[in-house]
């Protein structure tokens, strides 16, 4: 059905990492004859959903090597920290993380302890690693994940670090084994890597140009997820609505979106991330068609000033942002609206912040993720002049907060004495004799409600309503 333009999928690789696991996974079993202990594994994860989702695969790999996933990092045989480069406290915290295995691995030195993901992409993270930080015994990057067997055994008989990165835009390759922590709802990659370059972002640098993945392997994955019982789907990609631009086909984002709404079994269909520049008249309409699909949008402004916009890269006006918002909203009645904001961005000036606000006023958002501008090394704002100060960023995060908590209160307001769709994922995690679940507007909601029903879409009528959630009874 599908045809790619450049990359292809490397079929022959995949049989040659299956034949790895099988092997270590032969290994592990004998290893539990013999002492009656499994070999276990244990995930950090940071980062966005896009991390989570590679995180999955590593760990389906690990399950299929024989591996055991636990909680306590003192009993692991295997540790993974999966990285994220987007903000400097990320680089911080792996930092901080690393350094805390050290005592652990003199405790246990068959451990293994490997770095990737995002951070790895980047040279100077990766020198860090290996000149203060000798403890670490594999680090590799986003592009070879795949690999992931075949570095684990290296590792095994390597005595210094291993460092594996691919300086190439990686190859997609499909049916790579995926733990999925939740049965219910699935994450599904559609796309990865960026063609946007904003100026801040350090994202298409390290995940690589933008690859579609085949339409037919993303709708026999969801076909196998909805056969397994998953009732909600997430569609990822750094910027879903290019979908499809590198594969020699006649189809986009708003058509793909038609064949998953298509599957049986699928209940809830939502997506992440669509840039502003490329969400379409035919998206919107497609959403409003689509009944599987959420009436949730999350689309990032990042700033209000068409001067800041543009230092940003980001190839849009404020004016075109409130546009789109506003055929968002005529075609979807009651639709959530979420954002991305940076604050402090070089040059912004107090002008440019109450632009900020006034689009946070003029749209008021259910949601809005709030973020205070780093440096990012190899970025073009990183050497910009008229660096904003630490202390005028942090006021004026301070007021954006104040304002958008209260819209977000506002929002949830709404939903008073009103009836819910939820989707039960369990119970509530502030109150075990509860439930919790999401609306089809993305509200986390706790409820009373009785028998079996984590995994079902019950109807909950809101009865109290907070900034951060809702309260209900089943009906």
């Amino acid at each position: 059905m599908g045809e790619r333009k450049e990359v292809k999928i490397d079929k022959t690789e995949l049989t040659r990492q299956k034949e790895i696991m099988l092997r270590l996974k032969e290994n592990n079993n004998m290893e539990y004859q013999k002492n009656g202990k499994h070999k276990r594994y244990f995930v950090i994860t940071f980062g966005c959903q896009q991390n989570v989702s590679d995180s999955e695969k590593l760990m389906g790999m690990l399950d299929e090597m024989g591996y055991q996933k636990t909680e306590n990092r003192e009993e692991a045989d295997v540790v993974i920290i999966n990285t994220c480069c987007v903000r400097e406290n990320a680089e911080l915290k792996l930092y901080g993380n690393i350094g805390a295995f050290k005592q652990l691995k003199i405790d246990n030195p068959n451990m293994l302890l490997c770095i990737c993901g995002c951070m790895m992409e980047q040279e100077h993270a990766v020198a860090t690693i290996k000149k203060k930080y000798r403890h670490v015994d594999l680090v590799f990057g986003t592009h070879n994940l795949y690999r992931f067997p075949e570095l684990l055994e290296r590792s095994m008989n390597e005595m210094y670090t291993l460092i594996d990165i691919m300086n190439t835009e990686g190859i997609i390759v499909e049916d790579i084994p995926v733990r999925r922590e939740d049965k219910f709802k699935a994450w599904v990659t559609i796309m990865y890597g960026c063609n946007n370059f904003c100026s801040y972002c350090i994202v298409p640098h390290v995940r690589g140009r933008e690859r579609s993945r085949l339409p037919e392997d993303i709708v026999t994955e969801i076909k196998q997820l909805a056969a397994d019982g998953c009732k909600e789907i997430t569609l990822l990609g750094q910027n879903v609505n290019s979908y499809g631009k590198d594969l020699k086909l006649e189809l986009d984002f708003a058509d793909l979106l038609k064949m998953v709404n298509d599957i049986e079994g699928i209940e809830r269909i939502r997506f992440m991330t669509s840039h502003p520049k490329d969400i379409s008249d035919k998206l919107i309409q497609t959403m409003s068609a689509c009944k599987k699909v959420c009436e949730q949008l999350h689309l990032p402004f990042q700033a209000g000033s068409n001067r800041v916009l543009k230092a940003m890269n980001r190839k849009y006006t404020k004016e075109d942002y409130l546009e789109k918002i506003e055929k968002a909203k005529k075609a979807l009645p009651g639709v959530a609206l979420s954002t991305d904001v940076i604050v402090g961005f070089p040059g912004e000036t107090d002008e440019d912040f109450e632009e900020t606000l006034e689009v946070i006023k003029k749209v008021e958002f259910d949601q809005a993720f709030m973020f205070i501008y780093s440096k990012r090394t190899g970025t073009p704002a990183a050497e910009m002049e008229n660096q904003i100060s630490e202390d005028q960023k942090h006021k004026n995060f301070e007021k954006l907060m104040k304002l958008q908590n209260a819209i977000g209160k506002k929002a949830n307001d709404h939903y008073l004495n009103k009836t819910v769709e939820v989707l039960v994922e369990g119970p509530s995690k502030n109150d075990a004799t509860k439930f919790t679940g999401r609306s089809r507007t993305g509200k986390v909601v706790n409820f009373s409600g009785k028998g079996d029903i984590i995994g079902q879409l019950v109807n909950v009528k809101i009865t109290e309503v907070f900034s951060w959630f809702l309260n209900g009874e089943m009906e």
